[in-house]
């Protein structure tokens, strides 16, 4: 069988189930487990990548106003690799490749003889299991998916109980963009919950939403974990400064206790497949550090201080 995976977070749930060596592409964004970077990439964005998260922000908003595509797949790669499985999302029209891009890619293309495409939609924690579970059957592979959900659901549960007995449950601000400001939303509240704390701001199962500095200030959190969908923890970094200049930022709680982290978004959190296991031990480990240690500090996630931009 011949698979082209068209999202970082379905190449790692075909390379988990066993079927690393059924890949014949990937998408510009996957480059998760290593062994994967040599496959042909098949996308690309529409837009410059580089830059801060501002101008990101307003060259998506003009292709998205144009009701342009924010990404392009390689019809000619596409049509050399002739895959028998294609793996896409419908969850994000932003965050990756989606359905109706490769719906339109195949149709200038012809589909090929029997190709079948599987499209995620991970809008909350449950969908992650039921996407695991939808990969593995269209490859053949179905009781291996249930074993690996099993396995992920039973080291979230482990962590879920733990936390639930400890004497103190942080409120928690996640924030998925920097410029203009974003909260985490569908999965990412669960996450939280389970890792002991209080979640603030975005719904479980919802889109993340916008918010504002005054809100942020308002519920004074006493945790802030900084993740934007797509950076890792240098780029998310070098843009802290635009945080701790708002009015304010010394004041808030968590500033005040140093429980300000920076966490890498791009390789955990905004990833809905297997390492959302390690993006809740990330979440605990920053929620509760006195009672969580899986050994992620200074690769999932740093503590900011303000001394790190100076």
């Amino acid at each position: 069988m011949r698979v082209l995976s068209l999202i970082a977070s379905a190449t790692e749930i075909v390379c988990a189930l066993g079927c690393e060596g059924q890949l014949v592409g990937r998408s510009h964004e996957c480059d998760f487990p290593l062994s994967i970077k040599s496959l042909p990439i098949c996308t690309e964005p529409k837009f410059e990548v580089a830059g801060s998260s501002a101008e990101i922000d307003a060259r998506v908003k003009d292709l998205l106003r144009d009701a342009l595509s924010v990404y392009r797949v390689d019809t000619e790669r596409l049509r050399a690799l002739a895959p028998d499985v294609i793996v896409t999302q419908s969850q994000c029209d932003v965050c990756a490749v989606s359905l109706k891009d490769v719906e339109s890619a195949l149709c200038q293309i012809g589909s090929p003889p029997g190709a079948r495409i599987v499209s995620l939609l991970p809008n909350a924690l449950d969908d992650i299991w039921q996407d695991i579970s939808r990969v593995a059957a269209a490859l053949g592979v179905a009781a291996r998916g249930e074993a690996l959900i099993a396995s992920a659901q039973k080291r979230m549960s482990d962590i879920s109980i733990a936390s639930a007995k400890l004497p103190s449950r942080p409120t928690v601000a996640c924030i998925e963009w920097i410029e203009p400001l974003m909260a985490a939303g569908n999965w990412m509240p669960e996450l939280v919950e389970m890792a002991g704390g209080v979640n603030l701001f975005g719904l479980a199962g919802k889109h993340s939403p916008w918010m504002t500095w005054a809100e942020l200030r308002e519920k004074d959190p006493d945790v802030i974990v900084v993740l934007p969908c797509g950076f890792d923890i240098a780029r998310t970094s070098s843009e802290m400064s635009l945080l701790e200049k708002q009015p304010g930022y010394s004041l808030l709680a968590a500033v005040r206790s140093g429980q300000v982290f920076v966490a890498d978004g791009n390789q955990y959190f905004n990833r809905p497949g297997p390492r959302v296991v390690e993006s809740l031990e990330i979440m605990a480990e920053m929620v509760h550090p006195q009672h969580f240690h899986f050994g992620h500090e200074g690769e999932g996630f740093i503590r900011w201080t303000s001394a790190r931009s100076s």
